[in-house]
């Protein structure tokens, strides 16, 4: 697939888990109490901007790895996965166990509920009325 078929894709497949953010985030959890999981995040990350670890703003329907200005670690970069409910839940789960070799130091959200809430969280941010431009 050539890179712009491959951007276009991409960002088809970001538009349409955005256009349905009320209905992930319902399914996947509750975004407000996600707001006060990732209050653990914040020692490395924001929506807005990268630190440490990369900003999240933009993230859902992104090819893992790729968040311009960020420096991933080669692991990260060759996972391929696009962010979504699914793939974020798996990583979230265990990021060492997931994508062996990353450098996100963090153990993991183990309770499904806190996952869900969080991934619930990131959805609302991305979509329209979150914080994300």
């Amino acid at each position: 697939m050539t890179p712009p078929l491959l951007a276009l894709v991409l960002g088809l497949l970001g538009a349409a888990v955005l256009s349905d953010r009320g209905a992930h985030a319902s399914a996947v959890g509750d975004a407000d109490r996600g707001a006060k999981i990732y209050e653990r995040c914040i020692a490395c990350h924001s929506l807005a901007r990268n630190r440490t670890g990369p900003k999240h703003c933009g993230m859902i329907g992104r090819v893992a790895g790729t968040q311009k200005g960020y420096r991933y670690s080669k692991a990260m970069r060759a996972w391929g996965k696009v962010w979504t409910p699914e793939s974020l839940d798996e990583f979230l789960e265990n990021p060492r166990r997931t994508v062996p070799r990353t450098r996100m130091g963090y153990a993991g959200v183990k309770d499904a509920g806190e996952r869900a809430n969080l991934i619930a969280y990131l959805i609302r941010e991305n979509g329209p009325g979150g914080s994300c431009p």
